[in-house]
């Protein structure tokens, strides 16, 4: 059966509020966003660590806090609430073993020693069950963490900023071990991160959180490729955002001037005149051969510019080009293409910004956060990028 955990309270903080509003499903959701934007003090709201003012947090028919006008005032302890949660320092009790850590959430069940070896087992740590924290590596020494998170047969497991101090491979195996665990035993998990590999690499769904409130929800390639405003944008760090004046606009794309270069767009709801921010998608801007003809992929927006940074990956390589006016735009391409292109920084190169790369942020959107699509204030929104908020001074635009 499907948990679901329902999320809204308000909490203040200092010069903060939090007023954190969303649904999991059995699923795994990562809450990502700057440091102080709310995302620790969320999960000790649901763990039961700290106290909302108002609100209400409840998982299926369990009711975990509530404090709202004409209703009871709940507030289950975190002990009866069945939570996992995995610190950001793991938290092991240093005078004590692998396997003590785990069975410690289970002090007086006589198969305490008996669970905590099968979760070590499971955690592929048996033969390191009678170690001492600091005898372990720290990829050890947090799925120690997490199987102790799991010895309670927890319906929720939090992760906040765990494997942050890991390197790459042990967090790669470990968000593997995180998604198969969330699978097979069908929990809800969140997970707190502002590292953007790890979101992709983990989750299921993406909470944008700024200044205590979800700016934006859902999938993670829906949120990523169509950023809600340009707090979102800013937030996920998306490149070669610009700021252009609409010229033309008309069922089959619209036209705008990016600061003298005249772009081909998506079509979009707006008249002339009308001030948007944008970005182009790295990943779909192509490098044009100057010895082959021109096909229809590479036919609308052509830029020339010089190389200024070439970074090689396993997979794909990023390019920097700065434009005559000094302007530089990042492209993401394939290791294997563009073998035959002389790449290297102060070669000269064209760029070909398909028109469908251009994702446009339009006006007049409300600032307000938005829930899966749906404003506070009831208006839709989808992420066809077909609504946007005023272009704030604070983006770094191109």
């Amino acid at each position: 059966m499907n948990s679901h955990l329902h999320v809204n309270f308000i909490k203040r903080l200092g010069n903060v509020t939090l007023q954190m509003r969303f649904s999991v499903d059995t699923e795994i959701l990562v809450l990502f966003g700057p440091s102080g934007a709310g995302k620790t003090q969320t999960l000790q709201a649901i763990a039961g660590l700290s106290t909302p003012d108002s609100g209400l947090i409840a998982l299926n028919d369990t009711t975990f806090f509530q404090r709202m006008s004409g209703k009871p005032i709940i507030n289950l302890p975190a002990r009866k609430r069945r939570i996992g949660y995995v610190f950001q320092q793991y938290a092991l009790f240093p005078h004590m073993s692998a396997i003590e850590n785990v069975a410690f959430p289970l002090a007086g069940r006589r198969d305490a020693r008996d669970r905590a070896m099968e979760l070590l087992e499971r955690m592929r740590l048996a033969h390191l069950a009678q170690r001492m924290p600091h005898e372990l590596s720290g990829g050890q020494q947090q799925r120690v963490a997490i199987a102790r998170a799991l010895a309670t047969e927890p319906r929720v497991l939090l992760f906040d900023e765990s494997f942050s101090a890991l390197d790459r491979p042990i967090r790669e195996r470990l968000h593997d071990e995180i998604r198969a665990l969330q699978a097979e035993r069908r929990l809800i998990v969140i997970y707190v991160t502002h590292n953007l590999d790890d979101a992709f690499a983990v989750g299921h769904r993406l909470a944008v959180v700024r200044d205590g409130r979800i700016e934006q929800i859902g999938n993670i390639e829906d949120v990523f490729t169509r950023p809600a405003n340009s707090q979102v944008l800013t937030i996920l760090g998306i490149p070669n955002a610009i700021r252009a004046r609409v010229t033309r606009t008309g069922p089959s794309g619209a036209l705008l001037d990016w600061d003298g270069i005249a772009l081909e767009a998506p079509p979009l709801d707006a008249s002339p005149g009308a001030q948007v921010v944008a970005y182009i998608r790295p990943e779909d801007i192509r490098l044009i051969y100057p010895d082959r003809p021109l096909s229809r992929v590479v036919g609308t927006n052509h830029l020339d510019g010089i190389v200024a940074e070439r970074r090689l990956g396993r997979h794909i390589h990023h390019l920097r080009v700065a434009l005559p006016d000094g302007r530089q735009i990042e492209a993401v391409y394939p290791a294997s293409s563009y073998a035959s292109m002389n790449l290297t920084p102060g070669g000269r190169v064209r760029l070909a910004l398909r028109k469908e790369s251009i994702v446009i942020i339009a006006p007049h959107q409300s600032s307000a956060p938005i829930k899966d699509g749906i404003r506070p204030d009831g208006t839709n929104r989808t992420n066809d990028g077909s609504a946007s908020d005023p272009v704030p001074d604070s983006l770094s635009l191109l």
